[in-house]
């Protein structure tokens, strides 16, 4: 045990003539190679925090500017046009520094510093208002003006050369509030298509009666909090939609990412622990540093970076009436999860980093452990899963002193959390329900056996398959897949293993065994779990969850239908949903903002006329082939549009979102935008971003990659649809829904996907017949390969 093992370490002796310290030789080398490693880190974050804060500058830019001033001293010039004369003449402590040559190189020196930092101001500004332009997402793939290239240029010159994850966030520009008439005609353009002539009469009457009576009072209130917060949506985001829920936050809420498809490097569970574990304690030294370079579309335009910032040692922490997120620095421990038992593991000895086969070790002595849990202990991460209140009232009365303090604050202070499954999960092409199985267990699990309080729970399986549990408040998708495909890339390519499955690298046995947490968990509190459990399990046992593989045709045979990926999907999944349930919908697709300071998403409303006369002409026999087409290029420009416009600031949902927040707090009421805020979501769509750090190149490398991530389904009678384009020939879907609901079925669902990504295709038939005899796309289904 670790007390123990500290106990050797350090041990005293009370005599008559004092007191006898003993203190091993190891103790004082781990003290002291901890501190060097504190004081380093320390050091290390300082350098990168002045050279992300002086971006676009450098520090040694200031040295430059500084000779040149000092030198002019000496060929009797004035560049500063008498103002370092005044500098000279104001500065304090004359009995100190009398010497008029003293006074003129502190002078030069202050008058090169103020120079230097009206410089960085003038070079951030510029660069800001360069990456206020948009334009360049307007114009057609494969086509760029002569105004993006100029522009496109002068981005690279003042970007620098090897900026820092934070270099560029004071230089990005902030979210622009659209005008309410704007907002107004693209929403009543985008419900249009779902709603019948009298019901789209009385919308445009509230919408009319809003923007006459009651937008403007809002609206100017909106935009005064745009010009004092860094975003005038995040913040509420945040709040409302997240934190303020009380409902469950396991399905309703979290969402889940997959391992690789077809690789498992190890099948032993404590090595690929091991190795991931190892992977991202590299990846958050270098987020803590700030060294991860920036995302950057078209490999120069910058991407808010602010989201990453709590991706580990956070936890999400129960309330009453609202939640608030608890984001903490420098935690050295994880908590893991197996079997019912809960255990402490350090991370670091001697101040570094347990090695990957030390991590092996600690992880097979969990696995080994055959102690039974406690009292209330085994089912009690269920208070996670379960409605939020309860869990809040039971944290206050049970967990908020004692034992049981000191163990809750070991799991909400840890890095992360760890599960150590003990049920197989991955996906197997002989078995045809597999990646619903793994999809389900990453979603939900037992509902006991994930802290769906982490900012994430990483999942391990005994047949060496992982997985990540995200708990969606602190961040968005993409920011989490992110660092999932440097942990991935790592673990397969730079860490490796031995020839049996082991981590490389020597054991040491003698680094202390993890810690039991300890827990005094009365009746009435094992009550208030099982309640828990049983709400939470209620629920996982509703997810009706189908997930396949698309491997017919993928992104290269699209693109080369000179149409983008994402519209030709979203297009099949309105024509999947008009077949499923013979109606339309309104559709949510997720977009991103993060061009913007401290951007998150915005909502494209996928079910547009276009789309809807597109998806009639496919279901009428009448309709040749080539109408079709043409109907279906005009509604994926128009799609490509609406994506366009939710990225650059000009979407619809968020900006009447705030609006509506905004008229609470005034007591202001407004049928229109309680309607507007009451719509259901019956399909919501997501798509996952593949290869954002380009480590691995899978067309030399083919099967390293991975199945991508899903959500639970977001209304009673709706789907929730996921889907990853990954490489040129692969596209995956994850297909959520309830089966209480009769009007749904996930497995039928993906099939009309499927018939409608198939038929769609069909359209461009006199197009790519070349291309489909010259290319073999290899499906595989139940264990058989289709050519």
């Amino acid at each position: 045990m670790a007390e123990a093992h500290q106990a050797v370490g350090f041990q005293f002796t009370v005599r008559p003539d004092g007191v006898d310290f003993k203190l091993s030789q190891e103790v004082i080398k781990n003290i002291y190679l901890s501190g060097v490693t504190a004081w380093k880190k320390k050091a290390i974050q300082f350098k990168n925090g002045v050279l992300a804060g002086v971006y676009p500058a450098s520090p040694s830019s200031w040295l430059i500017v500084v000779i040149a001033m000092m030198s002019s001293l000496y060929i009797h010039t004035d560049p500063s046009l008498g103002m370092m004369d005044a500098i000279k003449e104001n500065l304090p402590y004359r009995s100190v520094i009398p010497q008029s040559p003293t006074r003129a190189v502190l002078s030069a020196i202050l008058f090169a510093t103020g120079l230097w930092l009206l410089l960085i101001y003038l070079l951030r500004y510029t660069l800001k208002a360069l990456l206020s332009y948009h334009g360049w997402i307007f114009e057609s793939h494969g086509k760029m003006s002569t105004s993006t290239k100029v522009w496109l240029c002068l981005v690279k010159m003042l970007s620098g050369r090897r900026p820092l994850l934070y270099s560029f966030q004071a230089s990005l520009p902030r979210l622009p509030v659209p005008s309410v008439d704007d907002t107004i005609h693209r929403y009543l353009e985008s419900v249009r298509p779902l709603l019948d002539n009298e019901q789209y009469n009385k919308m445009e009457l509230l919408a009319s009666d809003f923007k006459e009576n009651k937008a403007a009072q809002l609206q100017r209130c909106l935009i005064l909090k745009s010009w004092w917060a860094t975003n005038y949506v995040s913040d509420w985001w945040e709040e409302y939609i997240y934190l303020r829920g009380r409902s469950p936050i396991m399905v309703n809420s979290n969402f889940y990412i997959m391992d690789l498809l077809y690789v498992t490097p190890t099948h032993r569970q404590a090595a690929r622990a091991g190795n991931v574990v190892h992977a991202m304690l590299q990846y958050r030294r270098k987020l803590e540093r700030g060294e991860l370079a920036p995302l950057r579309a078209l490999g120069t335009v910058p991407m808010c970076s602010t989201q990453m910032e709590r991706m580990f040692n956070t936890t999400r922490i129960p309330g009453i009436e609202t939640d608030f997120v608890q984001h903490l620095t420098d935690r050295k421990h994880l908590v893991v999860f197996h079997k019912g038992r809960f255990f402490q593991v350090w991370l670091y000895t001697g101040g570094r980093h347990l090695l990957p086969s030390e991590l092996e070790t600690q992880f097979q002595r969990i696995l080994n452990d055959t102690s039974e849990p406690q009292p209330g202990e085994l089912k009690l991460a269920a208070l996670t899963a379960g409605y939020r209140v309860p869990w809040a009232q039971a944290r206050i009365k049970y967990f908020s002193q004692g034992i049981n303090k000191v163990s809750l604050d070991a799991i909400e202070s840890a890095a992360f959390f760890l599960t150590l499954d003990d049920e197989p999960q991955g996906y197997d092409p002989a078995k045809s329900n597999s990646l619903d199985s793994y999809a389900k267990s990453l979603l939900h699990g037992k509902c006991y056996d994930r802290w769906f309080d982490k900012s994430f729970t990483l999942i391990s399986y005994p047949n060496g398959k992982m997985g990540v549990n995200v708990e969606h408040s602190w961040a968005d998708a993409p920011i989490v897949g992110h660092m999932w495909e440097y942990i991935l890339a790592t673990d397969c390519f730079h860490l490796g293993y031995t020839e049996e499955g082991h981590c490389k690298g020597d054991v040491n046995k003698n680094l202390p065994h993890p810690t039991r947490l300890q827990w005094q968990i009365p009746n009435e509190c094992q009550n208030v779990i099982e309640t828990s459990y049983l709400s939470a399990k209620q629920i996982a046992d509703d997810v009706d969850f189908h997930g396949y593989l698309f491997a017919e045709f993928g992104k290269g045979l699209i693109k080369k239908c000179r149409t983008s990926p994402d519209a030709f999907i979203q297009l099949a999944l309105q024509l999947a949903q008009f077949r499923d349930q013979r109606v339309f919908c309104l559709t949510y697709e997720s977009s991103m903002t993060r061009m913007f300071r401290d951007g998150r998403t915005e909502t494209v409303r996928s079910c547009t006329s276009e789309a809807v006369a597109f998806v009639r002409a496919m279901e009428d026999a009448g309709t040749t082939n080539a109408q079709r087409l043409a109907l279906f290029r005009k509604a994926a420009e128009k799609h490509q549009n609406m994506y366009r416009l939710a990225m650059t600031g000009s979407g619809i949902d968020r900006h009447l979102f705030c609006l509506y927040i905004v008229s609470k707090y005034l007591g202001v009421d407004s049928p229109f935008l309680t309607k507007v805020l009451l719509e259901p979501w019956k399909l919501s769509t997501s798509q996952t971003p593949q290869q954002q750090l380009n480590l691995v190149d899978i067309n030399k490398f083919p099967k390293y990659v991975g199945g991508g991530g899903g959500f639970g389904p977001v209304a009673d009678d709706g789907y929730g649809v996921s889907y990853i384009i990954v490489g040129e020939n692969l596209i995956t879907f994850h297909i959520s829904s309830k089966f209480s609901s009769p009007d749904t079925d996930s497995y039928r669902f993906g099939q009309h996907i499927r018939k409608a990504m198939l038929d769609i295709q069909a359209l461009f038939k006199p197009q790519n017949d070349k291309t489909a005899q010259n290319a073999k796309y290899v499906h595989l289904e139940n264990g058989k390969k289709h050519i």
